[in-house]
């Protein structure tokens, strides 16, 4: 082998430049790394004393507390009532109860099991008086018909678990920041919406509807334990420190009570997060079968529709006799739903309600045919009406200069403010039509009453005698 200078050379320098791209390369990652962990560390920002001492602040109930949580629920009851979107915003804003449900997850974090004590009276007190209050306020003032902000609170369903969750984790994110940011903590307030739960829930109980109270009463369960499990979350990221207890033994059964609280209650936000994504996985396979399997099947008359996830069923009445082949089929599509393939599809037809139908129809179509007739008929007769009138002697009346009629009785007649003349189509029984000559006259204010009369005597003889016709004078 010869030795060549050059080439090695070469060599040299091909390795010395991957080795600076290697290095680049890693200077880049690292700097990367660097700047998310700067842009999402939010731990050197955290005031740990000052949120402690803030949430303790908020979580007893008594005195302007209570009144303002009335005030709040008469305030979120009414808008309600009155499906007013932004009344019930109000009602969030100025409720008290995001303090007790902080309370619970600082107390768990930290051990403190007298805030916890203290949280959980508080909580239950705010609940009960809330759904008390609702109560009288709905019973007093009935609400007429269910409405869209009323329904909203009752069928809960994933989002609103996502939205419980990531809302609490930015409302116990901004108490934790050196100097609160109030804006977070008023948009957590209004999407969390703590308030309208309750509010429904006491409507149902004033109306004895248990389906409205168990749904909204499940709502504000969600929101309270995922804000409250955010709490607990943030705070055992930030380290936050633990209660200290003289007694060793004391702080060991506390730590364990605190554990326990927080198994017992991340249990049920796991029950309640499963549940609620099934049923949201359920109802979207449920939409999309209705839409793409009936819906857009012309031959299929859907009447009825309605899904049981309890009893995995759904039950499709149609109006129409229907087949062994279109159930089959009906059978057969639904398997291509994933989570529909172990529902029970009930699928019944009746020829009767489609006669039903097209009788209803029929007698739809003849009322709108009726109401046209008597629409034809009262053109008819206003034609009529106008062509007697084009006919009758009195068509004179729109070949005279207004103008000059005008000045002619503002010459005769100097207090005369106000001066109109036309002609009247009149039925005195309603069958045969006549016409009426009208002047209408507005007079000074300075013509007496008893010269009024005088007035428009004068003026319907000079009036008659340029029209060689009956006048009628209208006065204002």
């Amino acid at each position: 082998m010869i030795y060549n200078p050059e080439q090695q050379e070469d060599n040299n320098t091909s390795i010395d430049s991957t080795a600076a791209v290697k290095a680049d390369a890693k200077g880049l990652v690292a700097s990367i790394k660097v700047f998310l962990i700067e842009l999402l560390d939010f731990r050197e920002d955290t005031d740990r004393e000052a949120t402690i001492s803030a949430i303790k602040a908020d979580v007893p109930f008594k005195g302007a507390t209570a009144w303002i949580l009335i005030c709040s629920i008469f305030v979120a009851s009414i808008g309600l009532n009155a499906d007013s979107t932004a009344v019930v915003i109000g009602a969030m804003l100025i409720s008290p109860l995001m303090g007790p449900i902080l309370g619970v997850g600082l107390s768990i974090a930290i051990n403190d099991i007298d805030t916890l004590r203290k949280s959980l009276i508080s909580l239950l007190t705010m609940v009960f008086l809330s759904l008390l209050t609702a109560f009288f306020c709905f019973y007093f003032l009935p609400l007429y018909e269910d409405n869209s902000e009323l329904l909203g609170r009752v069928k809960p369903d994933i989002r609103d678990v996502l939205i419980a969750f990531f809302g609490g984790l930015a409302l116990i994110i901004a108490r934790t920041k050196k100097g609160t940011i109030a804006t977070v903590i008023f948009g957590v307030a209004i999407a969390t919406a703590l308030m309208p739960p309750l509010c429904t829930a006491g409507y149902g109980l004033s109306q004895g509807n248990w389906g409205y109270f168990k749904g909204a009463m499940f709502l504000f369960a969600i929101n309270t334990i995922f804000i409250a499990l955010a709490t607990f979350v943030v705070l055992k990221v930030l380290r936050f420190p633990m209660l200290n207890y003289a007694n060793s033994k004391r702080r060991k059964t506390i730590a364990r009570i605190a554990a326990l609280i927080a198994f017992a209650m991340m249990l049920p936000a796991g029950w309640t997060f499963y549940d609620v994504i099934k049923e949201s996985q359920y109802k979207s396979d449920y939409k999309n079968y209705l839409k793409k399997e009936i819906e857009n099947n012309t031959s299929l008359w859907l009447q009825r529709e309605q899904l049981d996830t309890k009893s995995k069923t759904i039950t499709l009445n149609f109006n129409g006799d229907i087949n062994d082949a279109t159930k089959s089929d009906l059978l057969n599509e639904i398997q291509g739903y994933e989570y529909l393939k172990d529902f029970k599809l009930i699928i019944n037809g009746n020829s009767n309600r489609s006669t039903d139908k097209i009788l209803e129809l029929y007698d739809i179509a003849l009322d709108k045919i009726d109401e046209r007739d008597k629409k034809i008929e009262r053109l008819t007769f206003t034609i009529d009406s106008l062509k007697l009138a084009a006919s009758s002697k009195h068509n004179s009346i729109y070949g005279f200069n207004f103008i000059d009629l005008a000045k002619d009785a503002k010459i005769q007649f100097s207090e005369l403010e106000s001066f109109s003349f036309a002609q009247t189509l009149r039925s005195p029984n309603f069958k045969t039509v006549d016409t009426v000559l009208v002047a209408t006259t507005r007079w000074n204010s300075s013509v007496s009453d008893s010269l009024l009369s005088q007035k428009n005597a004068n003026l319907k003889i000079w009036l008659e005698q340029e029209f060689d016709d009956d006048i009628e004078i209208l006065t204002y």
